[in-house]
């Protein structure tokens, strides 16, 4: 699973896009949070295209791991970043200065509803987004495979 920076394509959307060039050319100290909260960069590969993709998102914390949510602001479709990881979960992140390979996995009903209220704390708007839809918002580990 390597790839170089040059291999990745950043998100098209523009804010996205702009923190994720800030987040990376600055060697993960700058672009770091969003409204508060805490940023990572996730490098995933594509379910179709097999192309690298990089996206800016606000992440939790459950010992180790790294947790991701799979919001889209409240929309009643998954992310296509998710449906990128159930197809391949064998992911890269940038976390502040440091970079690692990591393992993606959906958490059961069970791990969401141990872990949900400390995302929220994280970023509050997670709980109205629950509220906007009906689809079953997932809550993504992100465990470190390298190192």
């Amino acid at each position: 699973m390597t790839h170089s920076d040059a291999d990745v394509v950043i998100s098209p959307s523009g804010w996205v896009a702009d923190q994720a060039r800030t987040y990376e050319e600055s060697g993960g100290t700058e672009g770091t949070t969003m409204q508060g909260a805490p940023c990572l960069l996730l490098d995933y590969q594509g379910r179709k295209t097999g192309q690298w993709r990089r996206t800016v998102l606000i992440y939790g914390r459950d010992g180790d791991d790294y947790l991701i949510v799979a919001s889209k602001g409240g929309a009643d479709e998954h992310p296509l970043w998710y449906l990128n990881l159930q197809a391949n979960p064998e992911v890269r992140l940038r976390v502040g200065t440091e970079r690692f390979t990591a393992r993606a996995e959906t958490l059961s009903a069970q791990d969401k509803a141990r872990v949900w209220d400390s995302l929220v704390e994280v970023f509050a708007p997670y709980a109205d987004y629950q509220k906007k839809t009906s689809r079953d918002i997932p809550v993504v580990r992100l465990r470190r495979t390298d190192g």
